[in-house]
């Protein structure tokens, strides 16, 4: 097994999710200096969509997206992944095609149907049944393609309706729609009807293979070349130059935060061993990785991984 292509993107800490240090009163400058490092050396820049998991410190994700679009003109960016429920979906799709024009194209829509309950409640959204709302995801999605291609655009469906709206200037080209989640029935349905790219968590391979095969039935099914759909996956990184050091920390994050399932999303070791697990996904057809790393001050980390992981992939 050769090393693949590989393209590399970051996603900074928008709040703590359990495995960074946030400090409230230096977010900005740290968040300047990760994403200083980041925007040399990594193909694009990703914000993540939630609002609360509790009374954490956490910067909303469209916010921080045009600030990044404003700050690092030259690098992609995206969303990892929007929630459908939190905008209204033809807002949304003006939003991001505004976006596209103003960052001259580099724009990625991640976008997904929403899961954390909590979250919903607390800010006041209705939380339907998970069925329904990926009902509600397959129409947003529809009503976004339409608004970026038609002009005027119409929509009359079960949840979502509009009636000759003007998305202009419409983009040209069209934003990247990657669509995120592994739910095999329905998800995985919508991507092979609808996604330029597909977004996953990290699993171990042989679960990420089970979804792959999902997909591709999927696309069979309706008519889509699986090929044309690239994968893409969002991954922790623990590395350090001390293999056993890499283990250590990454033990510690489990305990301290009770993971259990979710550690498995985790890619752990030196640089060699972080170069196998990446090609074990290279194999399995994906290139591209959002990365975040286990901690938003030191830098040494993300350094590490842009001199020693990311050259094997270029």
């Amino acid at each position: 097994m050769g090393n693949f292509k590989f393209d590399f993107g970051y996603n900074p800490p928008a709040g703590d999710r359990g495995y960074e240090q946030i400090n409230p009163k230096t977010y900005m400058s740290d968040l300047h200096n990760v994403l200083d490092v980041a925007s040399e050396n990594f193909t694009s820049l990703w914000a993540s969509d939630h609002l609360n998991y509790g009374s954490e410190f956490r910067i909303e994700c469209w916010t921080l997206l045009t600030w990044m679009a404003a700050k690092y003109p030259e690098t992609m960016l995206g969303t990892v992944v929007m929630c459908n429920s939190f905008r209204h979906p033809p807002l949304l799709a003006k939003m991001t095609a505004t976006l596209q024009h103003m960052s001259n194209g580099k724009m990625i829509l991640g976008y997904g149907a929403g899961w954390y309950e909590n979250e919903y409640t607390s800010y006041g959204f209705e939380y339907p049944r998970a069925g329904v709302r990926l009902d509600m995801f397959e129409e947003a999605v529809k009503i976004i393609k339409l608004m970026w291609n038609d002009s005027p655009a119409n929509y009359s469906g079960e949840f979502y309706e509009i009636n000759n709206v003007f998305c202009e200037p419409r983009p040209n080209p069209d934003p990247v729609l990657m669509l995120g989640g592994g739910g095999e029935k329905k998800t995985l349905k919508i991507v092979a009807q609808h996604a330029d790219w597909w977004n996953d968590v990290m699993r171990k391979p042989e679960a990420l293979k089970r979804k792959l095969d999902v997909l591709k039935s999927h696309c069979l099914t309706v008519g889509r070349d699986y090929n044309n759909i690239r994968k893409t996956v969002s991954a922790r990184f623990i590395i350090d130059k001390d293999h056993r050091k890499a283990l250590k920390l990454a033990d510690k994050i489990k305990r301290v935060n009770q993971y259990t399932g979710q550690y498995d999303q985790m890619i752990v070791g030196d640089p060699s061993a972080v170069i196998d697990q990446l090609n074990e996904l290279g194999d399995l057809g994906f290139d591209l990785v959002v990365t975040s790393f286990p901690s938003f001050q030191d830098l040494s980390y993300i350094k590490l991984f842009a001199e020693e992981v990311i050259p094997d992939f270029l």
